[in-house]
């Protein structure tokens, strides 16, 4: 019994087991402000332009202009993230496409442990029409509460302060009912 962590510890590091299938499952509280973490600029305009940020300068969620941002914890690995791309792209869409939630809402994602690199390979094979952030070393990913993928957070920056009110692990099945849940206790 007491090889068992050791073993754990060996497949982590010679890659064998996903550090996500380990992921403790306790996420941060719908109540409780944000984390505070920095992510950065994006390069692409028209997200930079999407979010409301000035060029080249990292910034945090309560700097994002909208009322509420929706984060996805996602890993390009992840199989159930592969398979809800196209539900969750829908779901932006709806909210673009709303005159109630339009530039009131945004949605991005943090990739838990994946680069730059794998990042932009996620957002061009699945077409993600919103910005995607790395947290390679799954810095924000402790932030969070090592939660499993794909999971949401509704932040409402109405107060000037990130205050969680939607925290769920699983994405979408339908894009309407899960826009519908997801706003529904966001105050809009």
């Amino acid at each position: 019994m007491r090889f068992i962590p050791i073993l754990i510890s060996a497949a982590l590091v010679l890659g064998l087991v996903n550090p996500m299938v380990l992921a403790d499952d306790s996420p941060i509280a719908v109540g409780k402000a944000l984390p505070e973490f920095t992510l950065p600029a994006p390069e692409d305009p028209a997200d930079l332009a999407s979010l409301g940020l000035a060029p080249g300068q990292p910034f945090q969620i309560p700097q994002v202009k909208a009322q509420v941002v929706i984060i996805e914890i996602f890993s390009m690995y992840c199989p159930h993230c592969q398979r809800e791309a196209p539900t969750v792209n829908a779901f932006y869409e709806r909210i673009e496409k709303d005159p109630r939630y339009k530039g009131r809402v945004k949605l991005i994602g943090i990739g838990a442990g994946n680069s730059t690199f794998e990042i932009a390979f996620f957002k061009k094979k699945y077409a993600v029409p919103f910005p995607l952030f790395p947290d390679e070393k799954f810095e924000i990913h402790k932030k969070v509460g090592e939660v499993r993928t794909p999971y949401f957070i509704g932040v409402n920056l109405d107060s000037g302060t990130a205050m969680i009110y939607y925290s769920q692990l699983g994405g979408p099945d339908d894009s309407r009912q899960f826009l519908d849940a997801l706003l529904k206790h966001s105050g809009l």
